[in-house]
């Protein structure tokens, strides 16, 4: 292969949010099978307008990506050093980069994503093991806890600590708690999670399995040593569970509760995964348990859905939402 097909790659990857990725994929696979493309046979495989197609290329084409147009009336796109590629000749680095598009964390469809996959057995063995570890060493978990505050860049040691997932090396990690309390312990990396926000690392620990914050990650050595990495450890489900926890902690409080059938859907948008809905009573509503921080709180979160919700107990989220209903009557009745 050429070595212009590494910075192609390097290229993709570097665009991905600025583009579809489907059309990405689409434009390089063109590229590498054909002798020459034009804007508009571009534009009629992928159902765009010409000029959406123009654009593509250009952007690919700015971006480092060697391709190059050819004037005149037989014109067109075509890939630098010719346009049959051999993927054998991608970079670690390139590979991983390649894969966590065909990841979990990967916004491609799934078509793109099994397109992608496929390239990996064209791949020598020592990079199709690292292609298939980013592929699923990183999960996005686009519900956020409860904080409105916005991180506009990716923490410090992100690159570092996926680098080590994906290596699976060991790491000495400083750490920063909620206290402000330094510390430094040796884990073992597993994957890492975007929620929201926020960025957290899973790892195995001498303590069992523990999950950081990345952003108060203060340092991240590779030991060289290997990670010792559970058989049936599957990321995505790790950090259901994990998610799972931290939310029962952060709503310890279950109150019980009747809705009607048609307040059923202003109740799943106003309290979103803290509502589960069960089945339907002897009148005709629907049974519901709700969770929260404490009673207080939640009767007046709950106090403008009177007329769909009739809490059942604790009793004492009723005699707040009770406390309540007087006060107001009192103060506009």
């Amino acid at each position: 292969m050429p070595t212009e097909t590494g910075h192609l790659m390097t290229g993709f990857c570097e665009n991905v949010a600025d583009m579809r990725t489907d059309r990405l994929v689409a434009i390089l696979l063109m590229l590498q099978r054909r002798e020459q493309v034009t804007a508009a046979e571009v534009a009629r495989e992928l159902e765009v307008s010409e000029r959406t197609a123009r654009r593509d290329l250009d952007a690919l084409a700015m971006s480092g990506v060697p391709v190059y147009s050819v004037q005149g009336r037989s014109g067109g796109w075509r890939l630098v050093g010719g346009a049959r590629t051999d993927l054998s000749g991608l970079t670690a680095s390139e590979t991983r980069a390649l894969f966590l598009v065909a990841g979990q964390a990967s916004a491609a469809t799934p078509a793109v994503k099994a397109a992608l996959r496929k390239l990996v057995h064209a791949l020598p063995e020592p990079f199709r093991v690292q292609a298939e570890a980013a592929a699923s060493s990183l999960v996005v978990d686009p519900q956020r806890w409860g904080s409105n505050r916005i991180e506009h860049r990716p923490p410090r040691f992100l690159g570092e600590l996926q680098d080590a997932v994906i290596r699976g090396l060991q790491i000495r990690l400083g750490y920063v708690d909620r206290n402000g309390t330094e510390t430094e312990r040796t884990v073992h990396p597993l994957g890492i999670v975007a929620k929201g926000p926020a960025w957290y690392l899973v790892s195995h620990t001498e303590a069992g399995q523990r999950t950081f914050r990345i952003d108060r990650v203060s340092s991240a050595d590779p030991t060289g040593d290997p990670v010792h990495r559970p058989e049936d450890f599957n990321l995505a489900q790790s950090w259901r569970e994990i998610a799972d926890e931290i939310d029962r902690k952060r709503t310890p409080l279950e109150i019980q509760a009747v809705s009607t059938s048609d307040g059923i859907g202003i109740l799943r948008m106003a309290l979103g995964e803290r509502l589960d809905v069960g089945g339907s009573t002897a009148d005709g509503r629907i049974e519901v348990v709700i969770r929260g921080h404490n009673e207080y709180l939640l009767a007046g979160e709950l106090a403008w859905m009177a007329e769909w919700l009739e809490v059942t107990g604790p009793a004492g989220v009723r005699d707040h939402l009770a406390a309540i209903g007087n006060a107001l009557a009192a103060r506009y009745g």
